[in-house]
């Protein structure tokens, strides 16, 4: 018997993401709302208590009213949003970071996805503070590059509109006050005594991102140079079906690494790059794949006791 599956919020760039994977899967039946009723709080509670799993694509408050809507305690909710990214009784949607978290999402009812630069971040400092090769008060920096399909609608019309300023023709910082929303997750997930400092800036290209994470390897316990922490990520990450450590030296068009190769896909690249006394450590992703609606059905796949990988297009297909 098919899946059903109910998206709310199903108008945004992750919920239309998430109708044209599942969509093309002959495992799950979406069930869909009458336009003219997507904000009847009583048709969408409907649809969520007769579905199997439910999908938040909303603002925060209005994900937390759907939730207390869901009163059939054989749904599972799986929320795109910010809204449950710190609470403990929800499921933190990164399994890669250790058996604990994959066993949770698995089990769970209530599965949080991560944000966009929040799982390149704890992809690469997460492991580092779990083994003790940073400890959690080290100072990590980090920026991202991303496309600008993450600001959701209201952004992308903007940089569609053919009158737009000319500073969105090229790379533009942004939450400069350091108060970025990914940031409490940022900190709680990879165990860090106080939040990193955040630089992320949007350019102009519609998806993908490039989150880089720079160490002082002195600062750093055991670790003698860049080539023997590659050796420790690859270690790591060894087995993972969307996240894959690079090769050391990985060969780049130009001797770059550029934002934008895995959009339309749904893994994951960590690269290792430095030398002995500095590391740049950097993770490529589509941030409405493996940011978004891909770590989404990942954990959906997961929580149904299906093969991870189920319906998500890599590098393999």
């Amino acid at each position: 018997m098919a899946t059903k599956v109910f998206i709310d919020g199903a108008q945004g760039t992750t919920g239309l993401r998430l109708a044209e994977r599942l969509g093309a899967r002959k495992d799950t039946t979406l069930l869909t709302i009458d336009p003219e009723l997507r904000k009847d709080a009583r048709e969408k509670a409907a649809l969520a208590n007769d579905a199997d799993i439910v999908f938040l694509c909303l603002p925060d408050d209005a994900a937390r009213t759907s939730v207390a809507g869901i009163t059939n305690p054989n749904v599972k909710v799986i929320d795109a949003s910010t809204a449950h990214r710190v609470l403990d009784d929800w499921a933190y949607g990164l399994p890669e970071l250790s058996p604990a978290h994959r066993q949770k999402i698995e089990t769970s009812a209530r599965i949080c996805v991560p944000g966009c630069h929040a799982t390149g971040f704890g992809l690469l400092v997460y492991p580092l503070v779990a083994k003790g090769l940073a400890g959690r008060d080290y100072p990590f920096t980090a920026h991202s590059v991303t496309g600008y399909s993450g600001g959701g609608k209201a952004v992308i019309a903007d940089y569609a509109d053919k009158n737009r300023p000319k500073g969105y023709a090229v790379p533009r910082q942004y939450a400069l006050g350091q108060n970025h929303k990914h940031l409490p997750e940022m900190q709680k997930v990879s165990g860090l005594s106080h939040p990193p400092v955040f630089s992320p800036i949007i350019a102009d290209f519609y998806a993908g991102m490039v989150v880089t994470v720079p160490l002082h390897l002195h600062l750093l316990e055991g670790v003698r140079d860049a080539h023997e922490l590659h050796r420790f990520f690859d270690d790591f990450y060894a087995g993972q079906k969307l996240v894959k450590v690079q090769p050391w030296e990985a060969e780049l068009p130009e001797s770059m690494l550029d934002a934008g190769s895995l959009a339309g896909r749904d893994d994951l690249e960590i690269y290792v790059f430095g030398n002995s006394e500095r590391a740049i450590l950097a993770a490529r992703f589509d941030n409405l794949g493996k940011g978004a609606s891909g770590a989404a059905i990942q954990c959906m796949n997961l929580a149904l006791g299906l093969p991870e990988q189920t319906g998500l297009v890599t590098s393999g297909n």
